[in-house]
């Protein structure tokens, strides 16, 4: 059975002659339509006509001249379009009928610019042209097409009050005028939206976006069976895919659902349209006039089960708060009555209401444009409370949006509200106020705008699980470690987001000359990216302002320098839930102040602060510590060989090398700190140690470690090149020590001890026997064994690669993926 359809094209697929010509291929198009009757077609002015009208309608007033060429400009777009649209011979008819229209508005905007003033009214004239033209010139497209068609003036038959500018249409008498009118077309009617006309003939607008409410009102009257609203989207989507990339269309949603999303934000349909369709039980469908075979977007009674929590998130980007509070509201009725009757009076829109419990104060949400209105009511309805002191002046707090998460599957479902609530916590979106309606279809919630993106990018992630998580990645240091995190992450990119649902999105990368950043949310770096042209000189400071100003959902800062000024911005990072991820071991070995500092903000705003790779490359040592901590566990003491070079120098001194060969050996590996002396001199161990004990709970400065270095004093005044070259001068003293041991039958190992009882911590060669632990260690191997009240006799050991830029590159991005997660 042949379906009934009402169809509805907007502003941008009339946008342009090609535009057109696609809509009248697709109205005729049995493959779109293969079992639907068309029984009327409803147009909206071509894209930006509207904005233009309303602009003549003011420079006219104005006495502007730049009115004559705004006008000019609308009848040339229009003709140019009747030139490409209608064949030469055909063509003088329908361009007498647009010049027509264009003399008449012509003769409207002079008495506009005679008068200087522009009523309600007159503006509901001059703007109803754009429909009017654009109907006359499709119902000419389809004659030149071989399609039978006429124009359908709405003014006709839509009876509406005098609302000027947001008219109100009479079901009662429209209805009806409609039903009749149809019936007597002799071709397809060709429909304008947005317009009626009022019971004594003035001409009205139904609001802007009215013509979806043209097509509604029509097919509720006509008893369609569908009634299509085609547009530039491929339906109603789960968000703005403006502001968030991975929105996709939603098949199906009920009538509340569809306008709760429209109230708050989601644009795809106007409002008021559903009203028309719910009484009729019609539905709704949203199409894409650019991607006809898209599903699109059915708006029915009742939708099929939603697989996920929620079924939408939509924002409205401007907002501004009003709050009135004071002691004079505890107790007092009628309080809450005079207010919001204040705003009425001043006609200020309320978009959402909050109110305390305690009564103490009662807020709103309204457009930013009706401040001062608000301010003027509100003050007035309040004088004598605000001068007694009982009540405070009106508060008006600006540069919000509202975050609105829709569904009707949230109804019943425990814990949607914590899972929204704690993923904006968890990406620092302060949240000013809340609101949720008793059908628990909405919750609600007013955010900072600078929030709004990052807001609904972490919402989206947090509730659509079928998709991935777009993690927003910023690396500074590209030495051995970080070239090797690069290409580890390059490498198991797409099978992390296959696996793990983890899409790594490089969003900037610097070394200590030259960094390259990408400041859009919707692409991303490569992790192979190299320094082109498009990179910059580098900046510590520009680096991190540029992570803080992408205000990005799920960020992680990588810090693989071992540089003392990018750890002073730890703090600030974390504090912005910009999650930092490091081998640096400077930031956690400088003073107890600082580290408690970095610390604190991490912990303050539970933001991931993971450097396991500080202290022993990709072993589980601090992880391990705290988990001892953690579940009541008291450590005695931490016995450890915490230098994968020192072991690899030692075990390859035992093999055979000499001190110097070994050394080099260990530098060409990438084993050794940038300068190898901060191993030798026992200062690498030394900060290890320091941040071993500090996580253990000791309150310790580098300078409270005893440090026995293995270099003569002389060897720490070279520079790095001249060490290097006079390094075999240091052999002989090593080829004696490592001789003397062997024949006590004992070995070298440059270890550390943490006496936590006592409090301290030292460094230095030690002598133990060959049943030690400590001589199971092969290659560039550590070991760390805890002694603890659990683990007194039988201590625990974590051994393993120590060093290595693989290794330690593998643990950052271990701790990289726990940061996602």
């Amino acid at each position: 059975m042949a379906q009934s359809k009402i169809l509805k094209f907007g502003g941008s697929s009339v946008g342009t002659p090609d535009r057109i010509r696609h809509i009248v291929e697709l109205v005729h198009n049995r493959s779109v339509f293969p079992q639907g009757v068309v029984v009327g077609v409803v147009v909206s002015a071509f894209q930006g006509i509207t904005d233009s009208l309303i602009q003549l309608a003011i420079r006219a007033a104005a006495r502007d001249a730049a009115a004559k060429e705004i006008l000019t400009q609308i009848g040339r777009r229009h003709l140019d379009a009747l030139d490409t649209l209608i064949p030469a011979p055909q063509r003088s008819a329908p361009i007498a009928a647009v010049k027509v229209l264009l003399n008449e508005l012509e003769d409207l905007v002079r008495g506009v610019e005679l008068v200087g003033e522009c009523s309600a009214r007159t503006l509901d004239q001059i703007t109803s042209f754009g429909e009017r033209l654009s109907a006359s010139i499709v119902s000419e497209a389809c004659r030149a097409a071989g399609h039978a068609a006429e124009v359908l003036d709405a003014r006709e038959v839509i009876v509406t009050d005098e609302r000027f500018g947001n008219a109100l249409p009479d079901k009662t008498l429209t209805y009806p005028a409609i039903r009749e009118r149809v019936a007597h077309c002799k071709s397809l009617p060709i429909i304008t939206g947005f317009i009626g006309a009022s019971r004594s003939g003035a001409t009205t607008t139904l609001g802007r976006g009215g013509s979806d409410l043209t097509a509604s009102i029509f097919g509720a009257a006509l008893a369609v069976d569908e009634i299509e609203i085609w547009t530039d989207v491929d339906g109603m989507m789960t968000a703005d895919p403006r502001k968030v990339p991975k929105a996709f269309p939603i098949p199906e949603v009920s009538f509340e659902e569809a306008m709760e999303l429209c109230h708050f934000g989601a644009k795809v349909i106007y409002p008021p349209t559903m009203q028309p369709a719910i009484d009729a039980h019609i539905p709704l469908v949203i199409k894409n006039t650019l991607n006809p075979t898209a599903q699109g977007t059915r708006i029915v009674e009742h939708a099929q089960k939603n697989p996920h929590p929620i079924t939408g998130i939509s924002s409205i980007s401007s907002v501004a708060f009003l709050r009135l509070q004071g002691p004079g509201m505890l107790g007092v009725t009628g309080t809450a009555a005079r207010f919001f009757g204040a705003l009425a009076s001043a006609r200020v829109n309320v978009i959402l209401i909050t109110q305390a419990s305690s009564e103490h104060t009662i807020c709103c949400a309204i457009e930013p444009i009706q401040i001062e209105q608000a301010r003027a009511a509100v003050a007035d309805a309040f004088k004598l409370e605000i001068q007694a002191g009982l009540l405070e002046p009106m508060y008006v707090e600006e540069q919000l949006s509202i975050l609105s998460v829709v569904g009707d599957t949230m109804r019943r479902t425990p814990g949607v509200s914590g899972r929204v609530f704690s993923s904006l916590g968890s990406n620092g979106v302060n949240v000013v106020a809340i609101a949720q309606g008793s059908s628990e279809r909405n919750i609600s919630a007013v955010i900072s705008h600078s929030d709004e993106t990052k807001a609904l990018n972490a919402i989206h992630d947090e509730f659509f699980v079928s998709r991935t998580k777009t993690v927003n990645v910023w690396i500074v240091g590209t030495g051995l470690i970080g070239s090797s995190l690069l290409a580890q992450l390059a490498q198991q990119r797409n099978s992390l987001r296959a696996t793990a649902g983890l899409d790594l999105q490089l969003r900037g990368i610097a070394n200590s000359r030259t960094m390259k950043l990408l400041s859009r949310s919707d692409a991303a770096l490569e992790f192979n990216a190299t320094f082109d042209e498009s990179a910059h000189e580098y900046s510590a400071q520009e680096f991190v302002a540029d992570c803080v100003a992408a205000n990005a959902p799920h960020s992680i800062f990588v810090d693989c320098t071992a540089s003392d000024e990018i750890p002073m911005y730890y703090s600030r990072l974390l504090e912005l839930s910009v999650a930092v991820v490091t081998p640096n071991k400077r930031g956690f070995s400088g003073s107890m102040e600082f580290y408690d500092m970095v610390r604190s903000s991490a912990e303050s705003r539970r933001t991931p602060l993971l450097h396991e790779t500080c202290v022993g490359a990709a072993l589980p040592i601090l992880g391990t510590l705290k988990d001892l901590v953690a579940s009541g566990d008291s450590v005695i003491s931490i016995e450890a060989v915490l230098s994968g070079t020192l072991s690899f120098i030692f075990n390859s001194m035992r093999a055979g090398s000499s001190f110097s060969q070994a050394v080099r050996k260990a530098k060409e590996l990438g084993y050794t700190e940038p300068d190898p002396r901060d191993d030798l001199s026992g200062m690498d161990v030394a900060r290890k140690v320091l941040i071993l004990g500090r996580d253990a709970g000791l309150s310790l400065e580098l300078r409270d470690i005893q440090i026995e270095s293995l270099l003569p004093p002389e060897a720490l005044t070279w520079s790095a090149e001249q060490f290097m070259e006079r390094i075999p001068s240091l052999d002989s003293h090593f080829a004696e020590l490592i001789t003397r041991a062997s024949q006590a039958n004992k070995r070298l190992f440059f270890a550390a001890t943490i006496d936590c009882e006592r409090g301290n911590a030292s460094i230095g060669l030690q002598s133990v026997d060959l049943d030690h632990p400590f001589c199971s260690l092969s290659g560039a191997d550590n070991v760390v064994a805890f002694t603890t009240k659990r683990y007194r006799s039988n201590p625990l050991v974590i051994k393993g690669p120590g060093a290595g830029a693989e290794v330690t590159a593998a643990g950052v991005f271990a701790d990289i993926i726990r940061a996602a997660r």
